[in-house]
């Protein structure tokens, strides 16, 4: 199964982006007026082809070709870097949307509006994803969050109902913990899947990634702890990923757990567990869940050929139609990004729906920090690994998570 997008930390070649500003207004690697050239990480055949379908759909009306250059999800940032420093970048350069802050900071992108995209009828988690320092610089066809997943038949053989506060879930997953079956799994593991999961926990209890020891975050830390002395999560979550916590729930050794859409297939495919999907609970009833919204992000590098940055303009425009945003939502079990086109994808696919409802109040992960969200990211990692490990107090771990991020923004 391919790696859920949205949730990796940012390549370490990225944080040599600053001292290269000039060198990200390369023009595009194929001269070819006719040719609009894609960086991506597309590499998987049956993804590249998908979105080639897609490309060559709004490409062939235009009189145009779409050329993707596809590498794995990890370099793309590194191989951008290269291209650029020999002039070289692509037309479109598709990024991880945790990445796009350190691209824009060096003023090497344009603006969408200036590529004439209307940029109107997004939801405002995608707007904030596409976004740096109030500007639009990139948009999302589709982006994932996460929901609580559980298994239908254990709940309903325990009498219980899917969790909607804390207290519940605290209660419900003691009551689903029988034999070799835990009630409840995350990712607790010590990088960008672990912080992914556990940032729907801190926001949604008012925990802030600019302020880490603000005095809020500590509840969410204190739920973890308190499940896991509970016995009924596993001590394995300091381990686990995010495609381990789904592999435990197919098993059966878990009743309900924290996961996205990207695992959809896998879950659809097997017939041991009958599945369903709730909002993820949250302090006290009545709350929205604030979870973290991800995805990939597709902008226009600076080019010295206005015509070369329009073309990528109107394929941009043609791929976030409505109807072009639904079937590749469809295609790759993601939320489209176009309020008129998720509110089709929850009508079509009811199962779904709660995902629709957490992406409208999900957030960017770097919208207030920036580029220093792989420092915060590190930190809060090392808070919920120190907490479940008793290395320290929740308390404790945020005042050293906040030093440590502090730090880290020298």
């Amino acid at each position: 199964m391919q790696r859920p997008r949205g949730i990796r930390v940012i390549a370490t070649a990225t944080a040599a982006l600053v001292p290269v500003t000039l060198g990200l207004t390369g023009c595009a690697a194929t001269p070819d007026p006719g040719t609009v050239t894609v960086l991506n990480s597309a590499t998987d055949a049956a993804e590249h082809d998908a979105n080639q379908k897609f490309f060559d759909r709004c490409a062939k009306p235009l009189g145009l070709k779409v050329e993707q250059i596809s590498v794995p999800a990890d370099t793309v940032a590194s191989k951008a870097l290269r291209m650029a420093s020999s002039d070289s970048l692509t037309d479109i350069l598709e990024l991880d949307g945790s990445e796009l802050p350190q691209f824009a900071e060096t003023g090497g992108l344009r603006p969408l509006d200036e590529v004439g995209l209307d940029t109107g009828g997004f939801s405002a988690g995608a707007t904030s994803l596409g976004s740096y320092d109030g500007t639009q610089y990139a948009v999302a066809r589709s982006v994932n969050s996460l929901a609580l997943i559980y298994n239908k038949d254990l709940l309903r053989a325990a009498g219980v109902e899917p969790p909607t506060t804390w207290a519940q879930l605290r209660e419900t997953a003691k009551k689903l913990t029988s034999g070799n079956t835990y009630g409840m799994a995350f990712s607790a593991s010590p990088n960008a899947d672990g912080v992914y999961q556990f940032l729907p926990f801190f926001w949604s209890g008012g925990g802030d990634e600019a302020r880490l020891d603000n005095g809020k975050g500590e509840a969410a830390l204190t739920l973890w702890k308190d499940m896991l002395g509970d016995r009924s999560v596993s001590k394995s979550v300091v381990n686990w990923n995010q495609q381990d916590v789904n592999d435990q729930f197919v098993a059966g050794r878990a009743a309900m757990m924290i996961n996205g859409p990207w695992q959809v297939p896998v879950l659809s495919a097997q017939d041991k567990v009958d599945w369903a999907v709730a909002t993820i609970p949250v302090p006290r009833a009545g709350q929205d869940a604030v979870a973290p919204i991800g995805g990939t992000v597709m902008a226009v590098p600076k080019s010295d050929d206005s015509g070369r940055e329009k073309n990528a303009g109107k394929i941009l425009t043609c791929l976030n139609s409505e109807k072009n945003q639904l079937a590749w939502g469809e295609s790759v079990n993601n939320v489209p990004t176009k309020e008129s086109a998720a509110a089709s994808y929850a009508e079509k696919y009811p199962k779904l729906a709660p995902f629709v409802d957490l992406v409208a109040t999900a957030r960017s992960r770097t919208a207030q920090v920036g580029t220093r969200w792989p420092v915060v990211n590190d930190a809060l990692a090392g808070a919920f690994q120190s907490v479940l490990t008793g290395g320290a107090g929740p308390e404790k771990a945020l005042k050293n998570a906040q030093r440590q991020a502090s730090a880290g923004e020298k």
